[in-house]
């Protein structure tokens, strides 16, 4: 049985690829044991890849009022909204790591309304889910109900670029019918040995 291709854009070989992606790639591969899709089906637009990865970065990787755990409950909760499979799958595992919980990706793509989170997240997947479905809807009170659970400022920029980023993300792997690695759907559900 031949496995289902990565995207429906063509993917280059690792060898065609530009030494900075090609590097990068390998070390995603040393770190994790396979290469997420991602980096394949983005890898054909070597500029797009780089602006891509460069802001997911320093959206995801950075310090922040929140922690990188709820980042990823915002792209899953997002994701699940915006029917993406990829970013479900993927996020989910990423997710179930981040949180050492095996249940909350699951919990928070079918309904974040009730998974076994905080008040406080609950009020950010619900001005996630907002500035994902409906930004144009964003006002003050908004803000004050963010500010409310302790958001600052930041932590509310934070949320909404983490929401807005991945609604592109989700748009192009719905598009490319890009196809979460089968290695995702297991991490992060049983403890390790």
């Amino acid at each position: 049985m031949t496995s289902p291709a990565v995207s429906r854009f063509p993917v280059p070989p690792l060898a065609e690829m530009p030494d900075d992606i090609r590097s990068r790639i390998e070390g995603v591969q040393e770190k994790s044991g396979f290469v997420p899709n991602v980096f394949l089906a983005l890898a054909a637009r070597p500029d797009e890849f780089r602006a891509f990865f460069a802001y997911h970065d320093a959206l995801m990787e950075k310090d922040s009022g929140l922690s990188k755990a709820e980042r990823e409950m915002i792209v899953v909760a997002t994701s699940a909204a915006n029917q993406c499979q990829y970013c479900v799958v993927a996020h989910g595992a990423i997710l179930r790591i981040r949180a050492k919980n095996p249940l909350i990706a699951d919990q928070i793509a079918t309904n974040y309304r009730k998974a076994d989170i905080t008040p406080r997240q609950r009020a950010m997947l619900d001005f996630a889910m907002k500035v994902s479905r409906e930004a144009e809807t964003v006002g003050d009170s908004d803000f004050d109900a963010l500010k409310a659970h302790g958001f600052t400022d930041d932590d509310i920029w934070d949320i909404t670029a983490v929401a807005a980023f991945f609604a592109l993300s989700n748009r192009m792997a719905n598009v490319t019918a890009m196809r979460p690695n089968d290695e995702f759907y297991l991490m992060g559900r049983l403890p390790k040995a």
